[in-house]
């Protein structure tokens, strides 16, 4: 039977989708945004940030535990873990971007890998049953976000993964509890009392807890309503539920199961090169177009006294425009800090990002010398805005380029070698090589893994050496 309200509708959903509706696109995407996410996240693990809440995490104990990405020997409850590793996955701003615009691993990923490890009854877990929560989560996120055309912009107010990141985390972990359509409906309503933080907390250290706490208050709705815990059952069709996010909230019913569109289908991620806001990279790669027009060398260096003033066109976001940027959060915040640091390097990289690179004094010379345009032609949308780099020389000439997709961008997806590279790379800080191969394969294999608790170990940096029973393939002979 149908459900006659939006929020017994999603349920209806979360609770009927299985293995059979994934389509081959949904699989290859998502594989692609789980590697990416492992990637990042094992990176942030070595952050400043990652280190203070694990510090504070520490002081919670249990006897079910799960794995923290790039350790061996720490582990935590399944709640501090998803939040931890959802911290690290933010930490950097490295992790992946959807339209409209959120970020859909980073809360969904955490939460199911570190429930995977806490079942009950440990129960095994394949990797169909994983990408099959993972894109539920997935799914409701965007749908969610498609219930409003204020969501299709960058953000002004709050942070979207701290309002559909958290319904879909919830979504995800009660659909790898196989919870009823009641308790299903239960987990979005408990999770809608956890949700939304203010974008003031941009570029600092506390945005990264944004998606940590998606995955944790995900997990904790769904874990609640699997123990009877009830909310408010129509919480997706009331102006005071998650309407109260949005001025022009206009809920509408899921289709139908029977070949059911995946939005993931339809949309791809924006997976990035660079730690930094998404709004950066179309910044870099105009940037980086002009200083190759500049200098036929890479290596020769900008001539700093020539350049008269350097003219960014980008959308107007706030908090993007940052003229001096103090700190690296700020940095990867920054319109201004992105242009200059290209022009001077040809590049982005994770290394643009330190502090001697960030204060060198060429880079501040260059960044007094840059202001940003808003033409009213460029909205602040991931689908539709463009960055045009100018720089107005002492002689009067001007070097201009301008990019309107990126090389990352889902008009202009990273090529499977580049998005293993990138893992490697990042992967590479915490763990040996032959845990970080060991991903990989079980990722590239994912709907083929009887046990999925092989993915954790090689994430805490066991080696593949040490686990030939556990990396079981169906219908393979590997």
């Amino acid at each position: 039977m149908w459900a006659k309200t939006i929020t017994g509708n999603f349920a209806n959903v979360i609770h009927g989708l299985n293995k059979n509706h994934l389509t081959d696109v949904v699989i290859q995407r998502s594989k692609r945004m789980i590697l990416d996410t492992l990637g990042v996240g094992l990176l942030g693990t070595s952050t400043e940030v990652c280190q203070k809440v694990k510090q504070y995490s520490k002081i919670y104990s249990s006897d079910i535990s799960s794995t923290i990405w790039g350790h061996l020997d720490f582990r935590l409850p399944p709640l501090y873990a998803a939040f931890v590793n959802g911290v690290a996955v933010h930490s950097m701003d490295f992790d992946d971007t959807w339209h409209p615009a959120t970020h859909p691993s980073g809360a969904v990923l955490p939460a199911v890998m570190a429930l995977s490890e806490a079942f009950p009854q440990k129960k095994k877990i394949s990797g169909l049953d994983l990408l099959l929560a993972f894109n539920v989560g997935i799914e409701v996120q965007g749908r969610l976000l498609r219930f409003s055309s204020e969501a299709r912009n960058i953000p002004k107010r709050f942070h979207p993964p701290t309002v559909v990141g958290t319904m879909g985390s919830a979504a995800a972990c009660a659909k790898l509890l196989a919870l009823n359509q009641m308790k299903c409906k239960n987990a979005l309503a408990i999770a809608a009392s956890y949700a939304g933080s203010p974008l003031a907390n941009a570029a600092t250290q506390t945005k990264p807890l944004h998606i940590g706490n998606a995955a944790k208050h995900g997990l904790e709705a769904a874990c609640l309503a699997s123990q009877g815990l009830q909310g408010n059952n129509q919480i997706l069709d009331m102006e005071s539920g998650i309407g109260a996010f949005y001025t022009d909230y206009n809920p509408q019913t899921l289709p139908t199961l029977q070949s059911y569109p995946w939005l993931l289908d339809q949309q791809d991620v924006a997976i990035k090169r660079f730690p930094a806001h998404l709004g950066t990279h179309w910044v870099a790669d105009a940037a980086s177009s002009v200083r190759r027009k500049l200098v036929e060398n890479s290596d020769i260096l900008l001539i700093l006294d020539k350049i008269e003033k350097i003219i960014v066109k980008v959308p107007e976001v706030k908090y993007v425009n940052r003229a001096n940027p103090k700190s690296e959060h700020e940095a990867r915040h920054s319109f201004q800090f992105v242009a200059c640091s290209a022009l001077l390097d040809g590049s982005m990289s994770i290394q643009s990002f330190t502090s001697e690179n960030i204060h060198r004094p060429a880079l501040q010379e260059l960044l007094c010398k840059t202001q940003l345009e808003h033409p009213s032609d460029n909205k602040p949308s991931f689908e539709s805005l463009y960055c045009e780099v100018s720089i107005v020389l002492q002689d009067g000439n001007a070097i201009s380029d301008r990019c309107d997709t990126f090389y990352g961008h889902w008009r202009k997806p990273l090529t499977k070698q580049d998005v293993e590279k990138k893992f490697q790379t990042n992967a590479s800080e915490v763990l040996p090589a032959e845990a970080i191969e060991g991903i990989i394969e079980t990722v590239y294999n994912l709907e083929k893994v009887e046990d999925c608790s092989v993915l954790n170990m090689f994430l805490s940096g066991q080696s593949a050496r040490v686990l030939p029973e556990k990396l079981h393939l169906k219908h393979s002979n590997s």
